[in-house]
């Protein structure tokens, strides 16, 4: 007989958005009942249960999935955009395999899922400024297009077997918490520590490369809240767009300079600027503000305050 207590499963819980994730979820249903996984360990969750795990290895999924009880799996292992380019079939098999293995083990332990997706899922025929829910997914990166037949086989496991899954297209997200990860919005992240250390930011996006951003604690509470949601509420399957604030390299080094005067940027755009040019600029985020109540906290100048006030401290 499997508990009915909330039991949690990150993967990729070393990541950016993992490492914070799991902290608040442990905030949330206790230190026991949030078990940290990934490849390797980082020493990051010394706190709390950690395994190492290989979400292309479904037995050793599986055999987590008993071993802990678990009811609900968030799973974050992923390859991101940049970094996929790199080597696009080791970021598709990692990427596709490793969600398959999620699925698979939901459908049959009926678990609870939380699928994130992406902007990248978008390419360059969209309407870029407020870019609808429902925008033909053309993605120009092997990040995008896993992203995007991730989407689809989400809401084919919740239309054919039931798998309560649910997900959201994050933008770039920025926080304290961690280094930039390999994706095309990290400069967003890695700015500010350059900043700090009183040094010139050599930007590889163009300075007028508008960008949709969320700060992370919007992008942790926008999680939350979603699976949170009486499944009732929810009349999208694929993935909720989401959106906070939009913003270029100009104007959040015009931000960041309000509190370091001396900061200078400069750019060189490299690959990355391509992929940023097939993503929206801006994001509307309307049917995830009917449908659970979504509501950004920061802007630009509320995240960089904050951002900087932390990394001070740290």
């Amino acid at each position: 007989m499997r508990q009915l207590s909330t039991t949690v499963l990150v993967t990729g819980a070393n990541g950016q958005i993992g490492s914070v994730l799991v902290k608040a979820l442990r905030e949330k249903y206790g230190q026991s009942q949030v078990i940290a996984t990934d490849i390797r360990d980082s020493g990051a969750h010394d706190e709390g249960i950690f395994q190492p795990l290989d979400v292309l290895d479904a037995r050793a999924l599986a055999a987590a999935v008993e071993r802990w009880q678990v009811t609900e799996v968030y799973h974050l292992a992923a390859i991101l955009s940049a970094k996929g380019e790199q080597n696009p079939r080791q970021a598709w098999e990692i990427n596709m395999n490793g969600l398959f293995n999620i699925l698979e083990v939901a459908r049959q332990y009926q678990l609870k899922v939380f699928f994130p997706s992406s902007i990248a899922v978008f390419g360059e025929h969209i309407q870029r400024i407020s870019t609808p829910q429902f925008a033909v997914l053309a993605p120009t990166t092997v990040y995008g297009i896993s992203k995007a037949a991730g989407e689809n086989w989400c809401q084919y496991y919740f239309h054919k077997y039931g798998v309560d899954v649910r997900s959201i297209r994050y933008p770039g997200i920025i926080g304290y918490q961690s280094l930039p990860g390999g994706g095309t919005t990290d400069y967003a992240v890695d700015i500010f520590h350059v900043a700090l250390r009183n040094e010139p930011f050599t930007c590889f996006l163009a300075e007028d490369a508008r960008l949709p951003m969320m700060y992370m604690e919007d992008a942790i509470r926008a999680t939350l809240e979603l699976m949170e949601a009486p499944a009732e509420k929810l009349s999208i399957r694929t993935s909720y767009n989401l959106a906070a604030m939009s913003f270029s390299p100009a104007e959040i080094a015009a931000e960041i300079q309000q509190h370091l005067p001396d900061f200078s940027i400069r750019y060189e755009p490299d690959f990355r600027q391509q992929i940023a040019e097939g993503w929206p600029q801006s994001i509307d985020d309307s049917q995830a503000r009917a449908d659970w109540g979504w509501q950004p906290a920061f802007d630009l100048a509320r995240m960089t305050e904050d951002m900087l006030l932390h990394l001070k401290v740290r």
